[in-house]
C-alpha cells in the first residue's frame, strides 16, 4: 500500500520540531505494516529569509524538498494572505499542490490513498485534491482545527464538507470526536486513534545528573511549549510564590518571551524562572528528567505529546483538564488535572503531586500503555477497509 501524506505539520529543516507528532505517526505506520508513503507538506511563500520578518521568514528558508528518516518529503509553495486570506487557502492551497500531484500521478506505482492531517486548511485541500484525481482520502484532526477553526462561519463549513466527503475520519482524542459529532458528522465514521509515545527516546535518567546538567538542584518545574499565550506559560510564573523553593524551567521560544521575562522580574521570581529556549528532540528526555512535575496549563490541546514523553521519562504531570488530557492522566502515577486554569489551582495541584509523588516506575509504566503499535495497526486496518470499499 502506497500512500499520500499530506499536512503543513511536518518538520523540515528550518523547524526542525515543527508538526514532530504526524511525522512519527508516519514513521511507525511505515515500521510495523507495509505501507509506504510520500510526503507533500505546503509552506507559505514568503520572499525573504532576513530574520527582521520573524515567522514569516523561517518558511523562506524551507528547502524545496529534503529526505528525513527515509522519508521523501516536498515543501511546496502556497500563497499565503495574512489576516483577511483564511478563507482563500484550502484552494490556494489546493492550486499550489495539484502539479505535484499530477507528477505523482504518472510514477508507477501511484499512491492509493490520501492521508490528509489537520481539517483546516490541510483536511478541505486533501479533499479537493482528491475530488480531483479520483483517489480515496482520510483526515485526521488535531486539536486546534476543531477546537477553535470552526468557529469561523466560512472555515466551519468547509470543514464539515471535507468531513463529509472524506473515506475516513480520525481524531487523536475522543474530545475531539465528540466535537465533529456535535458539528453533525456520524460518529460511527470517526476512528479514535491516539497518539504515542517513543519509549526508547523517552526514559527515566538519573534525575541529578540531569539536574546537575540544567544547573538547577531542589524542587524543579517543567514548562514545555511554544511561548505564546494559550500555553498559560504565565499561569505558571504566577503561581510560582506559592510553591516555595521551586525552581522554574521554561522550554520553547515564542513572541511571549519578553512578556514573560518581564513577568518573572516584576513578581521578584528571574532567580527562579529560567528560559531555556528551543531543547533538540533527543535531549527532552533528560530536561523531563530533570524535572520533579511537568507542568502544562493550556486553554485548548488536542493531544499533548509532551504529557506522554514526561510521563515516558519517568516524571509526572499536572496538566489543565481540557480537551485530551483527562484520557491522559487517568491515575495518580500520571499526575493530576488542574481543575481550573488559575495561578491558585495551578499551585495546588502542584504541590499535591509533590507531596505525594508517584514512583518512577509507576509513572514510565503508564506511558507503556500508550505505545504506537495500536495506532498504527488501527491506521492500517482502516486505511485497508477503505481501499477494498472502492475496490
Amino acid at each position: 500500500m502506497k500512500i499520500l501524506t499530506f499536512s503543513t505539520l511536518f518538520p523540515n529543516k528550518a523547524q526542525p520540531h515543527h508538526g514532530v507528532f504526524v511525522e512519527n505517526r508516519l514513521r511507525h505506520l511505515i515500521d510495523h505494516t507495509d505501507v509506504s508513503a510520500k510526503v507533500i507538506a505546503p509552506v507559505p511563500w514568503f520572499p525573504s529569509s532576513a530574520s527582521v520578518f520573524g515567522d514569516y521568514a523561517t518558511f523562506a528558508k524551507v528547502p524545496k524538498s529534503d529526505r528525513r528518516f527515509g522519508l521523501d518529503v516536498t515543501y511546496p509553495r502556497y500563497p499565503l494572505i495574512p489576516k483577511i486570506g483564511m478563507n482563500l487557502t484550502p484552494s490556494l492551497m489546493y492550486r499550489a499542490v495539484r502539479p505535484l500531484v499530477a507528477r505523482l500521478l504518472r510514477e508507477e506505482p501511484d499512491f492509493d490513498l490520501i492521508d490528509a492531517h489537520y481539517f483546516y486548511p490541510d483536511g478541505v485541500a486533501a479533499a479537493y485534491i482528491a475530488k480531483a484525481v479520483n483517489k480515496p482520502f482520510t483526515i485526521t484532526a488535531r486539536g486546534t482545527d476543531l477546537n477553535l477553526i470552526p468557529n469561523y462561519p466560512t472555515p466551519r463549513r468547509l470543514i464539515i464538507e471535507a468531513a463529509e466527503q472524506a473515506d475516513g475520519l480520525i481524531t487523536v482524542c475522543q474530545a475531539l470526536k465528540d466535537e465533529l459529532v456535535k458539528m453533525g458528522i456520524d460518529g460511527q465514521r470517526v476512528e479514535v486513534l491516539r497518539n504515542g509515545v517513543d519509549l526508547e527516546l523517552f526514559q527515566p535518567q538519573d534525575r541529578e545528573a540531569a539536574k546537575q546538567k540544567f544547573s538547577v538542584d531542589g524542587t524543579v518545574l517543567l514548562s514545555v511549549g511554544h511561548l505564546i499565550e494559550r500555553k498559560g506559560h504565565n499561569l505558571i510564573i504566577e503561581a510560582l510564590p506559592q510553591i516555595p523553593d521551586a525552581t522554574l524551567l521554561i522550554a520553547g521560544i515564542g513572541p511571549e518571551d519578553a512578556a514573560l521575562r518581564d513577568l518573572a522580574k516584576s513578581l521578584g521570581l528571574a532567580d527562579r524562572v529560567r528560559f531555556l529556549g528551543a531543547i533538540p528532540h533527543q535531549e527532552m528526555s533528560q530536561l523531563y528528567s530533570a524535572a520533579d512535575v511537568l507542568v502544562l496549563a493550556s486553554s485548548r490541546e488536542g493531544w499533548a505529546n509532551v504529557l506522554l514523553e514526561t510521563m515516558a521519562s519517568g516524571t509526572p504531570a499536572a496538566a489543565t483538564n481540557v480537551w485530551g488530557a483527562p484520557e491522559v492522566i487517568t491515575t495518580a502515577a500520571a499526575g493530576a488535572l488542574i481543575h481550573e486554569r488559575t495561578p491558585d489551582s495551578i499551585a495546588g495541584t502542584v504541590l499535591s503531586v509533590l507531596k505525594n509523588p508517584p514512583a518512577r516506575e509507576a509513572t514510565r509504566a503508564h506511558a507503556e500503555l500508550f505505545s504506537w503499535q495500536a495506532t498504527s495497526q488501527g491506521q492500517y486496518d482502516l486505511f485497508q477497509s477503505i481501499l477494498e470499499r472502492r475496490g
